[in-house]
């Protein structure tokens, strides 16, 4: 027995969120356990770990000069998902965003799409809590040399507790990111404070001093090379949009999803420009401590040991760990509601990937693809063709980040054309989107020219191949599209012409 599609929408309607048998997901996501989301699927005490060390080569220096560059490029973008979102509420993200403003084509690809960079973003977030668990252990002098097999081994205990915590109510994994991220930032916080006290009165273990040079670039370092040193900067704000997939769970959406948006972007930017000043001055601004400072695996961990005891720069390490955790937790939780929303999009019939948990309001079908995907890709790489970690780490996240770029530049360009009919916005608003699509059409470039050689060559195209199902998925199969586009203005209500123009009643909230 069939039932054409106005039937299965109003059985769906009827039918409470999260009830048996309901599309639905249930709204009880409150501003801050949203704004976790974003700050988890972000990482953000992981990217201020890890993420410095490769504008090095390019900036010298002025890294934090670097990341003040990229904040702003970054507040340019999130000023396309903030206007967005306060016109729609989905779990799709840029899938409904951009399916809502260009057309259902053009929002099949952006969320096949971020569904891939949150799928690579997710393992490679696993894959880095493995890493520093290796460097943990042999600081702790309990091996010299982990064998190879054993952070793959991590990494896979790490996605099974994520996928695990992703299934219970959307409302706890958001405490738990915020909790992650808050602990783990706070501690950073204090070695950042401690280093900089140091090196203001009396100086560091080599002489080093506080310096405004690191806002300064050296003779010789251009406007090229900083934007070059930027790019490692937007790197460390992939998944700021995070938020946007909650849209069926954050109690007032319209006013919640922007807020954690912008906010997520403003504390990143401070975070970041605060703590890579005092992680340059910390390790000297001059060629020596420069080269120590590329070279190191944890900047903050490095830095505890070296101004306060080795057991601090463990502690570093540890909260790292944890922070990269609530990475991979957020990027499944981000991934899963897309899924969720492609496949609501895309099948009038409820099927695995539609199927809602009665008892705690989530998305469990996707959630059980989504990470079964991750745990493949980390059983092919460990062990049937082993690789180097650092190596598939390093694929991965360069491969999560030239697809993400892709998304934005949609998501803006969506923006950008629901402005230009806006009624009650500012003209003049348009210029904004289109500073963004400036930047990120820049830092794309940079990212793939001059092309990469050796094993780096690949990236580009699986890149290229991801981007390319959507591509030939969309041409190929125009009822498909056509669904796509009726199930986005039926069921999601996601139409540019109803929309209000800056907010609107939200739905109420479910306990």
């Amino acid at each position: 027995m069939t039932m054409d599609h106005a039937g299965a929408t109003a059985a769906t309607a009827s039918l409470p969120a999260g009830a048996p048998g309901s599309h639905g997901l249930r709204r009880n996501l409150s501003l801050w356990q949203v704004l976790g989301v974003s700050i988890g699927v972000m990482g953000l005490t992981l990217s201020a770990n890890i993420n410095p060390q490769g504008a090095e080569p390019a900036a010298g220096r002025a890294i934090p000069l670097t990341f003040a560059i990229a904040t702003v490029g970054v507040l340019l973008l999130s000023h396309s998902f903030v206007r967005l979102s306060q016109h729609f509420n989905t779990s799709g993200s840029v899938f409904g965003f951009v399916g809502a403003t260009v057309g259902a084509r053009a929002g099949t690809v952006a969320g096949w799409c971020l569904l891939g960079t949150y799928i690579l973003f997710g393992t490679s977030s696993a894959y880095s809590a493995a890493i520093f668990s290796s460097s943990l252990i042999e600081s702790l002098g309990l091996s010299s040399h982990p064998p190879d097999w054993l952070p793959y081994l991590v990494t896979l205990a790490i996605l099974v507790v994520a996928a695990a915590v992703a299934v219970t109510p959307a409302k706890r994994g958001a405490d738990l990111l915020l909790a992650f991220e808050a602990a783990t930032a706070v501690l950073i916080l204090i070695v950042s404070a401690t280093v900089l006290y140091k090196i203001t009165n009396g100086g560091g273990p080599q002489g080093q001093t506080f310096t405004l040079s690191v806002f300064k670039p050296e003779k010789g370092t251009g406007n090229s090379s900083l934007f070059l040193g930027a790019v490692f900067g937007f790197l460390a704000f992939a998944g700021f949009e995070g938020a946007a997939t909650l849209g069926e769970e954050a109690r007032e959406p319209r006013r919640t999803i922007p807020r954690a948006i912008l906010g997520t972007v403003l504390i990143g930017g401070v975070f970041y420009v605060f703590t890579s000043a005092v992680e340059v001055m910390g390790f000297g601004t001059g060629r020596t401590g420069l080269e120590r400072f590329h070279a190191s695996n944890s900047l903050l961990g490095d830095l505890g040991s070296a101004y306060l005891a080795s057991w601090v720069g463990d502690l570093v390490t540890v909260g790292t760990m944890v922070s990269a955790f609530g990475g991979a937790l957020g990027c499944i939780v981000g991934a899963s509601r897309l899924l969720f929303s492609l496949s609501k999009a895309t099948t009038t019939r409820p099927t695995f990937l539609t199927n809602v948990s009665p008892r705690f309001g989530t998305p469990i079908g996707t959630v059980a693809a989504v990470s079964s995907v991750m745990v493949a890709s980390v059983l092919v790489f460990g062990w049937v063709v082993p690789q180097p970690i650092l190596s598939v780490w390093g694929w991965i996240g360069t491969t999560g980040t030239l697809i993400v770029l892709v998304v934005y530049l949609l998501a803006t360009v969506g923006a950008a054309r629901m402005l230009s009919h806006a009624r009650h916005v500012s003209r003049w608003e348009i210029v904004i989107p289109i500073a963004a699509i400036t930047v990120l059409g820049y830092t794309l470039y940079r990212n793939v020219m001059p092309y990469p050689t050796g094993a780096a060559r690949w990236l580009p195209i699986a890149a290229g191949v991801w981007i390319a199902i959507a591509l030939v998925a969309v041409i190929c199969s125009p009822s498909l599209v056509r669904r796509i586009g009726e199930r986005l203005t039926a069921e999601e209500g996601l139409s540019a012409k109803s929309a209000p123009a800056t907010s609107g009643k939200d739905p109420a909230p479910v306990d």
